[in-house]
């Protein structure tokens, strides 16, 4: 596959002790200074302080309106998604999990973090053209990869985000001694400079907790099917969850438990061959993010049909009801499943 790129490899067998820090320097020069120049001095200090050190404001979440009132800065891990990378480690944790098609009709994972942060998240493998259109949903996501294509990867030098493979931190990422390569990666997100905001990531997509929509049809499970793989979300009353299985097999955490979602959003999208490919020449499939469609919202064991638009890449997505009205979301983690249309994938509920 795409796994380790020539810039962005270099992993380290064993993880280090301690997680590497931000340093910073300072240095002044000596001589004698003007009563003129002190003031010049500080009114540059104050505007820097004021502007975040360039003229512009101190942040665009602050500032500008795509970010008025937003979350801080998610991280977004791109996560194996076949059987030998199961169980994965962290995934439970998640806030928001994508699940998106890539080479050979299989899926792979984009675990969106928040609110908070596992020690651990894993295994961790190589970023998809669909996800830098994906993440422009967010404001400046640090996004954590294992490598990438070698033609993709100035394409994500230039995309609005913080990457962060391993090559740009070597000590946050290490390999599990448990399974073979490349299966095994994982990061330890105290080795990147990134802190959880303690604000779940739904808020910077515009979406939050609130009561079902009316109606809705009653749903004990449902099957989101790719060429090569398939998501199944059975009910829980008990638990209040719809529990995951991964191609037929329940998903669990690195501890056995079942990984549950509070609510799940099946999204009928357009996948078409991107530009690039795999090692093995395989075209890598893009999925259209932007644009409008059907989808289905899987809530407290109903179903509910809605529409899903974005208007732009730095636009949110907006799921309503077919009479217009937003959709909120139940408590708990939130699935979003990117469903082919066209006869590539499907999802049925049985």
């Amino acid at each position: 596959m795409m796994d380790e790129g020539p810039r962005h490899g270099g992993v380290r067998p064993t993880p280090p002790a301690d997680a590497p820090g931000k340093a910073f320097a300072m240095s002044a020069a000596g001589g004698k200074t003007s009563v003129a120049a002190l003031l010049t001095a500080l009114v540059l200090a104050v505007t820097v302080a004021c502007t975040g050190g360039d003229g512009s404001s101190p942040s665009p979440r602050s500032s500008s309106p795509s970010g008025a009132g937003r979350a801080a800065d998610v991280l977004a891990v791109k996560i194996d998604n076949v059987a030998p990378a199961r169980p994965h480690t962290g995934l439970e944790r998640a806030d928001i999990v994508y699940v998106e098609q890539v080479e050979a009709g299989l899926s792979r994972i984009l675990a969106v973090y928040s609110s908070d942060l596992p020690p651990v998240i894993g295994p961790v493998r190589s970023a998809r053209e669909t996800d830098l259109e994906l993440l422009r949903q967010f404001d400046r996501p640090t996004l954590a990869f294992s490598g990438a294509q070698s033609r993709l990867l100035p394409v994500i030098d230039r995309a609005p985000l913080e990457a962060v493979p391993p090559s740009k931190a070597p000590g946050a990422y290490f390999r599990g001694p448990e399974r073979p390569a490349p299966h095994n990666l994982y990061l330890r997100p105290e080795g990147i400079p990134f802190a959880a905001s303690g604000v779940n990531a739904v808020e910077e997509l515009g979406l939050k907790a609130g009561a079902p929509p009316p109606g809705g049809e009653p749903e004990d499970s449902r099957t989101v099917r790719y060429p090569s793989a398939s998501v199944t979300f059975t009910w829980s009353a008990e638990r209040e969850r719809w529990l995951v299985s991964l191609d037929g097999s329940p998903a669990r955490t690195a501890d056995g438990s079942r990984i549950g979602a509070g609510t799940v959003v099946v999204q009928d999208v357009t996948v078409r061959p991107s530009d690039f490919r795999d090692r093995s020449g395989n075209v890598t499939p893009f999925t259209e993010t932007v644009g409008a469609g059907s989808a289905v919202v899987l809530r407290d064991g109903r179903a509910h049909e809605a529409r899903w638009a974005r208007a732009s890449a730095d636009a949110d997505t907006v799921f309503r009801t077919p009479d217009g009205r937003r959709v909120d979301l139940a408590d708990g983690p939130l699935w979003i499943l990117y469903a082919p249309r066209g006869g590539t994938g499907s999802a049925t509920a049985r």
